[in-house]
């Protein structure tokens, strides 16, 4: 029997609160909606971190971001340390297994040849391999310390490119569908690292007109998003037209929630930029409140996964590594691997996969037990911090983490505050 194709597809700085399937009021999503339909839409996905790089090192190797040693956003530096080469990527594994292996997009997880796709075992690279480019003359502006250093950052592999004018969106979208058009008989793991709705904040007219009625910074947004949209549909239309969409796994989420940053507006303005939405969930990207690292995630396999679930169960986006691997029953170690399956979840023969999930970032610890979610030293995004060091919150009862029940339940305080610092001492940290 033939080994199942793989697509993960990872936006950058997408909020939980801007797909239709998750209830935007402005934002129109159709082949995401259709492919939630007719799979599965998770409501408590969480990414291992809120920001980029560490949040790509977890999807990535299945492990927490600190075990990769990738724990900080990666600068754009040629000679920034990035992804260490003696950390295994499911790509690696996959390949181990046959599969052909393609990255097209954000890699964000080191620019030296050591550390790039090419060498943590992608046969294919298209894109780029700092944080962010322009969409349009795919160069990157934005230096350490808000030093600019201009520099064109787009490659094939190992050899710089030049598509001066093309909308980076489209362009992904492009290389995926060739891919896929390809005749082989090996399967593929293909994984489509688009960077919208990151900054600069740039779209197409034809995206922009849709949203017309809307404030530019809701409009810019939701065009970026539509394009993303756009090119999903244009994946599932190329697996359909090769008939290889029941048997291809996608996996749809992105790396941390929206932005508040102020270089999003592009014009000088110190104002906070709300052009995404977290939904009703406090924080934005650099928070650990759910704001920041709670995300959407769609999951479509039609000839192996039930369609139409919802489901509830907290999950962590290093889950997804030895969820691919059991998918073609090769060994996902314990000792190298934090995440686990969720294959016997989706089956409904098991429940949630952790009884607790960590976090930390920039001085911001959390933990999450059952209902209980706590977070210590917590900041609304890179810079904001909230009034109270220690916030305890029932997710099923305040999802929004907007009471602090600190005071009515010190023992469960005490409780996690002990599970986090374990998991701390036992995670080597930076």
């Amino acid at each position: 029997m033939r080994k199942p194709n793989m697509i993960v597809i990872y936006c950058d700085d997408l909020g939980y609160g801007d797909l239709g399937c998750y209830g935007s009021d402005t934002v129109k999503t159709p082949h995401l909606d259709r492919l939630a339909e007719g799979g599965v839409r998770f409501t408590e996905w969480y990414s291992n971190s809120p920001v980029c790089s560490p949040s790509r090192a977890s999807l990535l190797t299945g492990r927490y971001p600190a075990r990769t040693g990738v724990e900080q956003i990666l600068g754009g530096k040629r000679g920034t340390a990035g992804l260490a080469p003696e950390q295994v990527t499911i790509a690696k594994r996959l390949k181990q297994a046959g599969y052909r292996t393609a990255l097209y997009g954000k890699w964000h997880l080191g620019m030296a040849p050591e550390t790039s796709p090419n060498a943590h075992g992608f046969d294919e690279f298209f894109g780029f391999k700092a944080g962010c480019i322009d969409y349009y003359s795919h160069i990157f502006y934005w230096g350490q310390d808000n030093k600019i250093n201009p520099a064109h950052d787009l490659w094939q592999n190992q050899e710089e490119v030049w598509c001066n004018g093309e909308y980076m969106t489209e362009l992904i979208t492009k290389h995926a569908v060739e891919f896929i058009d390809r005749e082989d008989e090996e399967p593929f793991f293909l994984y489509l690292a688009y960077n919208a709705p990151h900054y600069p904040m740039h779209a197409p007219a034809q995206y922009m007109e849709r949203y017309a009625h809307l404030p530019w910074d809701r409009q810019m947004m939701a065009a970026m998003i539509s394009a993303v949209d756009d090119g999903v549909g244009d994946i599932v239309s190329a697996l359909q037209q090769a008939g290889l969409f029941e048997d291809t796994l996608i996996f749809f989420s992105s790396d941390n929630g929206p932005s508040v940053e102020t270089r999003n507006w592009l014009d000088g303005t110190e104002d906070l930029y709300y052009g995404g939405s977290a939904g009703i969930f406090r924080g934005h990207k650099g928070s650990l409140f759910e704001g920041g690292i709670r995300e959407p995630a769609i999951l479509s396999y039609p000839a192996r996964i039930a369609s139409g679930q919802v489901r509830n169960e907290p999950c962590l986006m290093m889950d997804m590594a030895p969820t691919l691997l059991e998918l073609v029953a090769l060994p996902a170690p314990r000792e190298e691997m934090d995440g686990r399956s969720i294959l016997k979840l989706l089956n409904g023969t098991e429940g949630a996969p952790h009884p607790q999930l960590f976090w930390q970032y920039n001085g911001q610890l959390a933990v999450r037990e059952g209902h209980w979610k706590l977070v210590l030293n917590g900041r609304l995004d890179f810079g904001r911090p909230v009034a109270d060091l220690v916030h305890l919150s029932n997710l099923e009862d305040d999802p929004g983490e907007r009471i602090n029940l600190k005071d009515q339940y010190p023992e469960v305080v005490e409780r996690l505050s002990r599970s986090i610092r374990e998991w701390q001492a036992e995670n080597l940290t930076v």
